[in-house]
């Protein structure tokens, strides 16, 4: 006998008030953002202290541009290429759903390039503090993806499997669960003990180096149990695409932690 879970059936709708809608999704977003922000503007007064928090103000509006942009283009570059060719209109479409983690990281590792740049910050710096922050807005975002009963993992006869209401009659994996914990929950907690060493904060570079292994590494085991995307499927050997975007992200964080060196507060941009 296989035991499921009932899916909760939250509505995805948080308010209404005729056409315009909060759902949980965009409350996702905006939490995270925001958290986020308030979550840097604490780590950056932690000795050795490099940033004004004027410029980290300023940055969460670069932060949001790229999140949302990044991650629409990437859904649609890596993960429906096909359809928004033939649909083009369909780009801007973004209260439709399809966002990609691997496109808002882009998306934001460019608006920290750029914003870096301008204000002469130290990138690596900056993004230690911004890789230490990210871990909120995933597991807000999982948590959201559950909520609107996507993502959902494989057929499974664990006992804590639960019947999506777009997934079938067979219980599944809650694989948003599973990434919530390990990608959110988890690697914020490694990242927060890995911060309070201030050895560490001296070397940039070694946070925003185990943000990018925490993560390329869960997302290829949760990929296990996650469903494909019904529009690619199984890829070589049975991969999924999110563990093709995820293992340049290990071997990425591998080498910033170890090129990483201690930087005098008054160094430049690099």
């Amino acid at each position: 006998m296989t035991f499921a879970i009932a899916f909760p059936n939250i509505d995805p709708v948080l308010v209404q008030f005729g056409p315009f809608m909060i759902r949980w999704y965009s409350l996702a977003y905006i939490a995270g953002l925001l958290l986020g922000w308030r979550y840097i503007r604490l780590l950056a007064k932690w000795p050795p202290e490099r940033l004004h928090a004027r410029d980290i103000d300023d940055f969460l509006v670069w932060a949001t541009l790229g999140v949302i942009l990044g991650g629409r283009l990437g859904y649609v570059l890596f993960y429906n290429s096909d359809y928004f060719l033939a649909n083009p209109l369909a780009v801007i479409e973004i209260w439709k759903g399809g966002m990609s983690f691997h496109g808002g990281l882009l998306g934001m590792i460019t608006a920290t390039l750029i914003f870096c740049r301008r204000r002469r910050i130290s990138l690596l710096v900056f993004g230690d503090l911004v890789a230490a922050a990210a871990p909120i807005g995933l597991f807000l975002g999982r948590l959201a993806n559950f909520v609107n009963g996507e993502l959902f993992g494989r057929v499974t006869d664990a006992p804590w499997g639960v019947v999506f209401p777009h997934g079938g009659p067979l219980p599944r994996h809650p694989s948003q669960i599973y990434e919530a914990l390990l990608e959110g929950l988890l690697l914020f907690l490694l990242l927060l003990v890995l911060a309070r060493f201030r050895n560490i904060r001296e070397r940039p570079g070694v946070l925003t180096g185990v943000f990018l292994i925490g993560y390329g590494a869960s997302r290829l085991v949760i990929e296990v149990f996650r469903q494909p995307d019904v529009q690619i499927g199984f890829l070589t050997w049975g991969s999924t695409m999110g563990q093709w975007l995820s293992a340049p992200m290990i071997l990425a964080g591998l080498l910033l932690v170890f090129t990483a060196h201690p930087k005098p507060a008054e160094s430049g941009i690099f």
